[in-house]
């Protein structure tokens, strides 16, 4: 198949997700509750893509969405890059203390959370009953209720037999790597490792390349901050 991928027409396999085909060819989209070793879940919506042109473009979730020819993709565009942000946002805001979420926020660029922290800690990313299930074939955990009720435990809330304590759920889970601050920090946002928001999504309403960092956009903001602004 042939696909258009950020303007570039590219080869792809037919059995390739949106995200497959992005990877493939160096294009690096943030993801969460995807792992190479588990099966896709698409909970975290991270992975976004905009496909179509114009008024009939939407937002899709690579892991999930199959390759399509002709279809045209943007992995980075200001819609793509605006809604990845506010899901960080959303996400952070559950659980603050986790250092994978933090470091997302960070190379998104994003400076400040806007919602209330709620410190909920499960992010309810589906990874830990995805390892147990298919790589350590316990099936311990799994999730209940729906909604806002919607959480994850072991059946009728007891210690599971199959449950053999390995540790796969604790070692695969964003929310277990606690920040740099520790299990109290002193902000919701840590910024330690804040990186620049791409200045070109603002301009062409693409990002105009995929290097991580971009060395122009560290350039750039090196030079504003000299003079006393942010980028």
């Amino acid at each position: 198949m042939e696909i258009t991928l950020n303007g570039i027409k590219v080869q792809v396999e037919d059995d390739w997700t949106l995200l497959d085909a992005a990877k493939f060819y160096g294009v690096k989209i943030p993801t969460l509750c995807y792992h190479e070793g588990l099966s896709p879940y698409g909970a975290c919506r991270l992975c976004i893509v905009e496909i179509g042109e114009g008024d009939k473009s939407k937002l899709v979730t690579s892991c999930l969405y199959p390759v399509q020819d002709g279809i045209k993709v943007r992995t980075h565009s200001q819609r793509v890059v605006k809604a990845r942000k506010l899901l960080v946002e959303l996400l952070i805001a559950r659980c603050p203390t986790s250092k994978v979420l933090q470091d997302l926020a960070s190379a998104l660029g994003i400076e400040k959370i806007r919602f209330k922290a709620r410190y909920n800690d499960c992010i309810l990313c589906g990874l830990c009953v995805r390892m147990c299930e298919e790589q350590m074939d316990a099936k311990a955990i799994g999730f209940v209720s729906r909604g806002v009720k919607k959480r994850i435990t072991t059946p009728f809330d007891i210690k599971s037999e199959k449950c053999r304590t390995c540790g796969a759920c604790i070692y695969i889970c964003p929310a277990c790597l606690l920040r740099c601050q520790g299990p109290e920090p002193p902000s919701v946002l840590c910024s330690g490792c804040l990186n620049f928001s791409p200045p070109c999504v603002d301009q062409y309403k693409d990002v105009m390349c995929y290097l991580d960092p971009c060395v122009a956009c560290l350039k750039d903001k090196g030079e504003n901050m000299k003079k006393g602004g942010k980028k």
